[in-house]
């Protein structure tokens, strides 16, 4: 696996890190022995950056984490999140990046993670009810104070990541981005990350799963995976967004790679980006870390530019609810 420097700050991981949410939460029943066997494989397959957040559980994710691949931490960089405030019992309770939250969220996440330190810190969500370089002068002691290596920052808009980075520099800015979720492209954020030297990290890069092909309906998912709840699933807007998939398959089979891999190439030959896949089976990380070697022309990138145009998926990336917490 390729490595790079994530950001102008140090930073160094593979360009393809693995995210380890769904082992957790979100996307159906959980499956730790497979999960346990997805992240040893994927430190053997030499992925150096492992991805998670407290309200990955909450609290599981961290914990599975340590649990597993604790004594092999100095293998790869260990990103976690908070800003999302979580009680000790579980209990989600929204945005909250208060000096004081964030104190307490990062001792019980070193806790959870059975480290000293953690490598890379992000806010998860903003909080619009705390000024930014409130939020990061408060990240900036934890730095100081060798609690955390490098900070980052999520589903941020430019102005917020620009006046982040002045508190404290900025590693990284993590924000869903794929061939069907583009408007970094149109919102100023890729452009922001670049201009600043902050490394781009997209998550969700094979669209939530649809891009990999192997869904074809909302019944191929789990009764409690929020997906079914996701307005680019809903049955017209999902009839539409697979018309697209098969115009990203046909590319792929043209090539002799699945669509998955070919929707992961596209994104990792973006300037400034690497990307965090998440996935709980050991066979599709394997898929996925071998997207990472394949190589994309100028005309493969123009032909899935012309197959996925910006603004051609039908339906919001979230609910309601769950746009309002972005780009801000």
């Amino acid at each position: 696996m390729k490595t790079t420097t994530w950001g102008s700050q140090g930073l160094v991981a593979s360009v393809e890190g693995l995210g380890a949410m769904g082992m957790s939460a979100f996307y159906g029943n959980r499956d730790d022995e497979e999960s346990a066997a997805t992240l040893t494989r994927a430190l053997d397959l030499g992925v150096s950056l492992i991805d998670t957040a407290e309200m990955y559980g909450p609290f599981l994710n961290e914990q599975l984490i340590h649990r597993v691949i604790g004594s092999r931490s100095d293998e790869y960089a260990l990103a976690t999140k908070t800003g999302v405030e979580v009680t000790d019992d579980g209990e989600r309770l929204g945005t909250n990046g208060s000096p004081a939250y964030l104190r307490k969220a990062l001792e019980r996440s070193l806790r959870n993670l059975g480290r000293e330190t953690i490598d890379l810190y992000y806010i998860h969500r903003v909080d619009p009810a705390i000024p930014i370089e409130e939020t990061f002068g408060a990240m900036g002691e934890f730095v100081a104070e060798g609690k955390v290596k490098y900070l980052g920052i999520s589903e941020a808009a430019p102005e917020t990541i620009r006046r982040a980075h002045a508190t404290h520099p900025l590693s990284a800015v993590q924000t869903e981005y794929s061939l069907f979720e583009r408007s970094p492209e149109v919102n100023g954020v890729l452009d922001t990350t670049r201009e600043l030297g902050i490394e781009f990290v997209a998550y969700s890069p094979l669209g939530r799963g649809i891009l990999t092909g192997a869904i074809t309906s909302t019944e191929d998912l789990e009764a409690d995976d929020f997906r079914r709840h996701n307005p680019r699933y809903s049955d017209e807007n999902l009839v539409h967004n697979l018309t697209i998939v098969d115009k990203v398959r046909a590319l792929a089979g043209a090539k002799g790679i699945t669509p998955g891999q070919l929707a992961l190439a596209w994104v990792l030959h973006q300037d400034g980006v690497v990307a965090i896949p998440g996935t709980k089976r050991r066979t599709y990380l394997e898929e996925n870390v071998a997207a990472a070697d394949v190589e994309l022309s100028a005309e493969d990138l123009a032909d899935l530019d012309a197959a996925v145009p910006v603004g051609v998926v039908a339906g919001e990336r979230y609910p309601e609810a769950g746009m309002k917490a972005v780009h801000n």
